[in-house]
């Protein structure tokens, strides 16, 4: 619902032959477009074709391009808590695709609350008041959802599993993967590896170089890994053997998501994966098995994290993706804490535009465990000026 949203356009009276085939003054149109048109349809109206790299069409102007049959959603990361979300919308169905389903819908993002209304619809949940709609957004999600806006303009009724719907979900399934395709989509990456492997060049053409981006080996193994069948455990295991650090970090998230049927199904594996030479292939290899493994795995676990987490040592992204998974870990992750209380909250030296989110999370942590901001350093013993006077 939050992507669908009005827009006003007002074409003066001189300018009326660069106006969209369906305007009319006073009038409205059912066409989708986005803000990704924004740019080719300025550079319509300026007179130029708008370049065939660019992911966006023009909606009016000289080179207005035809209304599009779907408009097309992403969600990554939300300040300092992580996700992956891709959605299609039409007419009618709109279709969402959770790569990480065992991530809550409402994750704990600072920022989101600030607002006394989440604040107060968080602790009804807690305090179990809401109904099942109102929880929704509260709990984990499913592998794929598919809305009738018509008949459900709330998006509260998850079609996906309907008989009757399976032609239409199978389509927009279809228009899903082509479009990922088409823009090659780089947030299949782990974050950092964004920018790592875009060194020197631009994620845009590091996304279109496929020695540098393997896309169609790295969305198949994202997309096994979030069906959340258990019949793939053995194929999302082996995941976890090949050379591209991307895969594995998928194959070590896949057994995160199937909980304890994961990590058992690949428990000597994700061991192995505490050392890979990816510090995110070890932090999710360390939440499964902190989760879902035994003591003796949940302490090794505990350790891994605590080595990646500092952002100085380590960097921005495998210090968040690290805090993240020990606030996932609840109280198992307590030995931690003096640790934690001694990260700095905006670390300087790293890049401005994260410095905020490491602190955030160490705040938000520290505070779910019961935790004081800072460190309390050890009382140093007073000297008993009595004594000394006698002495």
């Amino acid at each position: 619902s939050g992507l669908n949203v009005p827009l006003i356009v007002h074409v003066p009276e001189k300018w009326k032959h660069l106006a969209s085939s369906d305007y009319k003054v006073g009038g409205s149109s059912d066409r989708r477009v986005g803000f990704i048109d924004l740019a080719p349809t300025l550079l319509s109206i300026a007179g130029k074709k708008p370049p065939a790299h660019m992911q966006g069409h023009a909606f009016m102007g000289k080179h207005e391009a035809p209304a599009q049959e779907y408009g097309y959603g992403f969600r990554g990361r939300m300040d300092e808590r992580y996700d992956m979300v891709r959605s299609v919308v039409g007419k009618r169905y709109m279709y969402i695709r959770n790569y990480m389903p065992h991530k809550l819908y409402g994750q704990h993002v600072g920022y989101m609350f600030v607002t006394t209304t989440t604040q107060v619809w968080k602790r009804l949940y807690d305090e179990g008041k809401l109904n099942e709609s109102q929880s929704h957004f509260w709990r984990t999600k499913p592998a794929e959802e598919l809305y009738d806006l018509e008949k459900d303009p709330d998006e509260v009724n998850n079609l996906a599993g309907s008989k009757k719907h399976q032609e239409i979900l199978a389509q927009m399934r279809k228009a899903h993967r082509e479009h990922i395709t088409k823009i090659r989509d780089v947030g299949f990456l782990p974050e950092g590896e964004i920018h790592s492997r875009s060194k020197g060049s631009t994620p845009y053409e590091m996304g279109h170089d496929d020695k540098k981006y393997p896309f169609e080996k790295i969305y198949t193994a994202a997309d096994i890994a979030s069906s959340m069948r258990k019949t793939d455990l053995p194929k999302i295991a082996e995941l976890l053997e090949d050379s591209d650090p991307a895969v594995r970090y998928w194959g070590a998230l896949g057994l995160l998501m199937q909980e304890k049927a994961g990590v058992k199904k690949g428990h000597a594996k994700l061991l192995k994966a505490l050392s890979d030479k990816s510090p995110y292939v070890r932090v999710i290899a360390a939440e499964a098995l902190g989760k879902y493994g035994s003591k003796e795995d949940v302490a090794k676990a505990v350790d891994t994290l605590g080595k990646v987490v500092d952002p100085i040592k380590n960097g921005c992204f495998p210090s968040m993706l690290a805090m993240n998974a020990i606030d996932h870990l609840d109280d198992k992750s307590k030995s931690l804490i003096p640790l934690i209380q001694s990260m700095p909250r905006t670390p300087t030296e790293v890049d401005k535009r994260f410095q905020g989110y490491v602190g955030r999370l160490v705040d938000t942590t520290l505070n779910e465990l019961g935790a004081t901001g800072q460190s309390t350093p050890t009382p140093k013993k007073k000297k008993d000026r009595k004594k000394d006077q006698k002495k």
